[in-house]
């Protein structure tokens, strides 16, 4: 291929999630069908409508030291954690720009987040409301601009081809990846830690996704909350924590001899041009996604057995979904896999796209798709239009090249889809 059209394959990878503090344990729960989600017991929860939450599962400042801890928003130490175990996972170390191992020209970072510092922001404005304008840390704006993840996961890689942060609310990371998989095939860069993060479990954003009626409020029953397809959803559930790959053109891992998890095929992207939050209900920007994807690679549609839907369980988001996969794969739809993992996760926004890039990658090297969890009554016009994974883990073909799509919409009518593939 020329130097403009380079091979992307994946790496490394990395997560820290409601369901494990790294992409192991993560996945183990993911293929387990273990739901992250439970009751939230802060103090301002309890006049919360909305009392649920799928929390980390590991505490950053459990894995970051301190002193970094207090200089990082919740949402860059999600990233920096995953970031770490994603770059060591693809056989790199803290100093591999430094000693030569890798050209820092050549090494790019993609952190999206879809609210950034919002943490932040809330309690420094608390601080100065509450003791005055000497107490705000001097490090809250670096801490709180949605920059910060990927600022501080670039300085800890060394690179310098090109430090970036995409903003399309839930869309945000998996569009984060797609740039990078760009910046590897265009030829700015031959190494790219991609991803997504979010920190946003706090009682703004709380109650105001709440009082858009956007989230599930069955707080008596947390980890069967999140039901994608099932005919009693009625909203998502937050999560919180963070997503990465190591992206490289396949000529450089093949040149260090660097184990590889599948192939970043490409992306699709669109835009509904419909309403600021609601899906435009046909799916018809969906649609136009998955056909620029088409369009774009050389990717058969054949080929896919699995989709890592969206699927952020709102009863309007999860059919419209189905029915653009069916509007552009017709009968293909029936061998393809579908698995809706925020029904374990929750749903992480602008950190949606990183782990279910993991999820998807982690698909594809094992074989396996995860289940979708609580759907007791699968919707009819669900069944009509996919093949949902539903109770446990299905085995993908064991031979012959597959492929799998990560789908991820926002607000705001934001469309990515990214696709992978075995090698």
């Amino acid at each position: 291929m020329s130097s403009t059209n380079r091979t992307v394959v994946v790496t490394g990878i990395g997560a820290t999630t409601p369901l494990g503090g790294d992409a192991t344990s993560t996945w183990e729960g993911l293929v387990a069908g273990k739901s992250g989600v439970r009751p939230l017991e802060q103090d301002w929860a309890a006049d919360q409508a909305v009392r649920i939450a799928a929390q980390i599962a590991v505490e950053p400042t459990e894995v970051i030291p301190r002193p970094q801890a207090r200089k990082l928003d919740r949402s860059a130490q999600f990233a920096l954690i995953a970031a770490k175990e994603a770059w060591a996972d693809a056989g790199f170390t803290e100093t591999s720009a430094d000693d030569g191992t890798v050209d820092a020209d050549r090494v790019g970072a993609v952190i999206a987040s879809g609210i950034g510092g919002v943490t932040t922001l809330l309690d420094q404005y608390d601080v100065l409301k509450d003791k005055g304008v000497r107490r705000v840390s001097p490090h809250t704006v670096p801490m709180l601009m949605p920059n910060g993840p990927s600022a501080n996961v670039g300085l800890y890689v060394g690179a310098r081809a090109g430090v970036h942060t995409p903003v399309s609310a839930c869309a945000s990371g998996a569009e984060a990846i797609g740039y990078a998989i760009e910046m590897i095939r265009t030829g700015r860069a031959d190494i790219v830690v991609a991803g997504g993060t979010e920190a946003a479990i706090h009682p703004l954003p709380i109650a105001a996704f709440g009082n858009m009626m956007a989230m599930s409020k069955n707080n008596e029953n947390p980890q069967a909350a999140s039901r994608p397809y099932d005919t009693a959803r009625d909203g998502f559930v937050l999560g919180e924590g963070a997503g990465v790959v190591v992206l490289e053109s396949a000529e450089h891992a093949a040149a260090r001899g660097a184990r590889v998890y599948a192939e970043a095929v490409g992306q699709g992207i669109s835009a509904d041009g419909h309403d600021i939050v609601q899906p435009e209900p046909e799916g018809r920007g969906i649609a136009a996604a998955l056909e620029h994807l088409l369009e774009r690679t050389d990717l058969d549609p054949a080929e896919i057995v699995h989709v890592n839907a969206h699927a952020t369980s709102t009863p309007a988001g999860d059919i419209a979904e189905l029915k653009a996969l069916r509007k552009v794969f017709g009968d293909d739809t029936d061998h393809m896999a579908v698995s809706g993992t925020k029904s374990m996760t929750g749903h992480l926004l602008g950190g949606a796209g990183g782990v279910e890039t993991v999820a998807t990658v982690l698909a594809l090297y094992h074989r396996v798709a995860p289940p979708t969890i609580n759907v007791d009554d699968l919707d009819p016009e669900a069944e009509a239009n996919a093949d949902v994974v539903r109770g446990e883990a299905r085995k993908l073909p064991v031979e012959g090249r597959i492929a799998a799509l990560n789908d991820s919409f926002g607000f705001g009518g934001h469309n990515v889809v990214l696709a992978f593939r075995t090698i």
